[in-house]
């Protein structure tokens, strides 16, 4: 950056005229009004790009709120850990498909080729992470050719998925799958979805193998993708939920710490911390280029930088610790001392941009605790000062943890479930295990134990 000149947030360099100062001018996002248009039915429907006649709710006023979401989460290292640290708890020790006479993981044949061909571990975390961000998952399945069979199970990114306006009996009939991301795309996938509170009976009597609720047989239907909705309650039941975790940002705490990080940045950028302060006698450059006999003002110019690298390398370089600095020295006739080189080593006091610590660590305390993550188990607020648990409170913090994810679980098995039953697979049941820490026993390291050791240890 040039001299009298300065930076504007939206990065464009402008003139401060008669100044000779540089600054450094960063503004932060308010993220209070996010989710100002709290109810969907506030947002006008728009009409489904090459589906006419059909419409969808979008998502936010500006039908870019999911976006927003990912931009901040990812815009702060406690959030952004949140995130991944309720992913991995609400994973666990992974999904089963537990036999419900042995209760060890299926040794069926034909149920285990299904799961290979599924990428079980991988749709598991697809479902969790966009139920951890924005409170619902959205599923496709796909049936043989004949309708009797599911033979594919795969996750649709919820950012990506947008809700058919309801009918008149307030059912969402389709799905809508694009890439939203700049505004409407020229077309987008329609799926039907089927009912998230009967799944199973609504794909069957799609599928003309059971009668409707009148008890008259439907015609069946050609479909053979359906979409399966996993949604978590919440207040107001919108059509797109809104995540207990975002009175982060319009309580404001997020917007704190942000502005803590931004404003002890900035002060670490724009304060010029000196350690050492070097003072030169005024003619120590003219008698050392006289010394060595210079008199060109160009070869006298580079003999004063280079005397100058020379006492900064001395003052700063590492390998110099130790060493001794020999300079002139006299008593001019005033009694006063006269030294062609003094270093004098300034004081730092307290670190530059050391203010606001007990502030952020709130700040991050209250992040984690509306994403329902204890800060010791994250380390959101590190260092000595931080009050760390024993390894028993956090072993019971960690148990504790993972038993609050149940509720998440089972609406994320809504899919498999569907799948096992369509399928008759009628002997399993799936389930996500929980990871049990034991205790430190007799010089021995800590054991991570899931629900299936813990069966094997029953049985034994």
């Amino acid at each position: 950056m040039m001299e009298n000149e300065y930076l504007q947030p939206g990065g464009e360099i402008f003139d401060i005229p008669g100044s000779a100062f540089q600054a450094e001018m960063v503004s932060v996002e308010d993220t209070t009004t996010v989710f100002d248009t709290d109810f969907d039915w506030d947002i006008q429907a728009i009409t489904v790009p090459g589906h006419e006649g059909l419409t969808f709710v979008p998502w936010g006023a500006d039908n870019q709120l999911p976006y927003k979401i990912i931009r901040l989460v990812g815009g702060d290292e406690v959030t952004a850990q949140n995130k991944l640290f309720n992913i991995e708890t609400c994973y666990g020790a992974g999904l089963e498909l537990v036999d419900k006479l042995t209760g060890q993981p299926t040794e069926d044949d034909e149920i285990e080729e299904w799961m290979e061909r599924q990428a079980l571990p991988t749709f598991m975390l697809e479902q969790i992470t966009d139920m951890k961000y924005y409170y619902f998952a959205v599923s496709v399945i796909i049936l043989s050719k004949d309708g009797t069979r599911i033979n594919k199970i795969r996750h649709k990114e919820a950012c990506y998925c947008r809700f058919q306006t309801p009918n008149k009996n307030g059912r969402i009939e389709n799905v809508f799958y694009g890439d939203w991301r700049r505004g409407l795309p020229k077309t987008c996938e329609k799926i039907p979805l089927l009912d998230p509170y009967d799944t199973l009976a609504d794909l069957k009597q799609r599928l003309g193998l059971i009668p409707l609720d009148n008890g008259a047989m439907g015609a069946a239907t050609k479909e053979r993708k359906f979409a399966i909705l996993s949604r978590f309650p919440t207040a107001g039941n919108q059509f797109y939920p809104i995540p207990y975790y975002s009175a982060i940002w319009r309580g404001g705490s997020y917007d704190e710490k942000r502005l803590i990080s931004v404003g002890k940045r900035a002060k670490l950028r724009n304060s010029t911390s000196i350690k050492y302060h070097v003072e030169v006698e005024r003619d120590y450059w003219a008698r050392i280029c006289k010394e060595e006999h210079l008199t060109d003002p160009k070869k006298m110019l580079d003999r004063v930088k280079k005397e100058k690298e020379n006492i900064r390398d001395f003052v700063t370089g590492i390998e110099n610790s130790g060493k001794v600095w020999i300079s002139g020295f006299y008593v001019n006739p005033n009694g006063d001392e006269v030294r062609d080189i003094r270093i004098n080593v300034i004081d730092q006091g307290r670190k530059e941009g050391g203010d606001w610590t007990e502030d952020i660590q709130s700040a991050s305390n209250t992040i984690c605790y509306a994403d329902n993550v204890h800060p010791n188990l994250v380390g959101a607020v590190p260092g000595k000062a931080q009050t760390n648990n024993s390894g028993s409170d956090k072993r019971e913090l960690f148990t504790m943890k993972q038993a609050l994810e149940t509720s998440f679980k089972d609406l994320l098995l809504l899919p498999i479930r569907v799948c096992c039953r369509f399928n008759k697979y009628k002997r399993v049941r799936p389930t996500i295990n929980m990871i049990q820490l034991t205790t430190l026993d007799k010089h021995k390291d800590a054991e991570t134990v899931t629900t299936k050791q813990n069966r094997n240890n029953d049985n034994d």
